[in-house]
């Protein structure tokens, strides 16, 4: 599980905007993000950058997985798994009650 982020999605939104209306001034991107980075206070331009990715493949500008595909797979993933379990545990029923059913019984 992720460790959730020291820094508010407000916080992210403006820095990554900023990184776009200030990009055209500086000689290439790496120096945008530092510059921004430093300007907000965030301890890392690589932190800033991820931002930047990851907004870029939300809007489609980029491929990738977006935030609402991630979440809707970790959902699927996470019944996968416990129809799984159902399945097992059912399994583990039949084999049982048939083998009861096999069983000669008596009556006294």
């Amino acid at each position: 599980m992720a460790r959730p982020s020291s820094y508010p999605p407000e916080l992210r939104k403006r820095a990554v905007r900023m990184v776009a209306e200030v990009r055209g001034d500086y000689p290439n991107e790496s120096a945008a993000l530092r510059a921004v980075a430093q300007k907000i206070g965030i301890g890392s331009a690589e932190t800033l950058r991820n931002w930047v990715k990851r907004d870029e493949v939300d809007s489609g500008q980029r491929p990738g997985t977006t935030t609402e595909e991630s979440a809707q797979i970790k959902a699927m993933k996470k019944e996968i798994a416990e129809l799984k379990r159902a399945n097992d545990i059912l399994k583990a029923a039949a084999s049982f009650f048939a083998a009861e059913l096999d069983r000669p019984h008596t009556r006294s």
